[in-house]
């Protein structure tokens, strides 16, 4: 059996995409970065840490999945916004700029365990304050990192991306595909 280890509906829907069939473990772990993790490998760190945890639940017999994507720009990486504010804040920062959409994978199979990252850049339109309140005021970004959705109402924010669609989303399908087929050949 495959196990996702997150809650999120986008991550089910891109792994449905892939999977015929799976069940979802969200992992309730402590999300603490150790000092000497690079910021640009946060989301594969955590996404072995949230993989590890449901793994070690019992389920030695399972693919384990677990994931996590991080928007970075300038050497910071942005979260999920806290606040109206702060993803008013986030959305200024991201106005008229290329950022990264960094989307960390583990994948735990018996005594297997493979990791990867996955970057994407984003360029945005620059942004009117106008525009920025009427995004916000849909609700959608106060649960994305970064404070947008490219596959929602956050799309017209976007004016290219170099890479891969789904990763910004929050799953490289097609890698992880790839990954999956291997982990299970051994």
């Amino acid at each position: 059996m495959i196990i996702l280890a997150s809650a999120s509906p986008r991550r089910q829907q891109l792994l449905s995409l892939i999977c015929d069939s799976f069940s979802v473990q969200p992992s309730d772990i402590d999300e603490t970065i150790e000092n000497e993790i690079e910021l640009e490998k946060t989301p594969e760190y955590l996404a072995l840490k949230k993989a590890r945890h449901i793994h070690e639940k019992g389920h030695f017999d399972d693919i384990v999945i677990g994931c996590d994507t991080g928007v970075f720009l300038d050497g910071c990486m942005l979260g999920k916004p806290k606040s109206e504010e702060q993803a008013a804040e986030m959305l200024c920062r991201l106005s008229g700029r290329k950022h990264k959409v960094i989307t960390g994978c583990a994948l735990i199979y018996r005594d297997n365990c493979v990791s990867f990252s996955q970057t994407t850049e984003v360029e945005f339109y620059e942004l009117s304050d106008k525009e920025i309140h009427e995004y916000i005021s849909t609700g959608e970004p106060m649960d994305k990192a970064g404070a947008y959705g490219i596959q929602g109402k956050g799309a017209v924010l976007v004016r290219k991306i170099d890479g891969d669609f789904f990763n910004v989303v929050g799953l490289p399908v097609a890698r992880l595909k790839r990954e999956l087929d291997k982990i299970t050949e051994v």
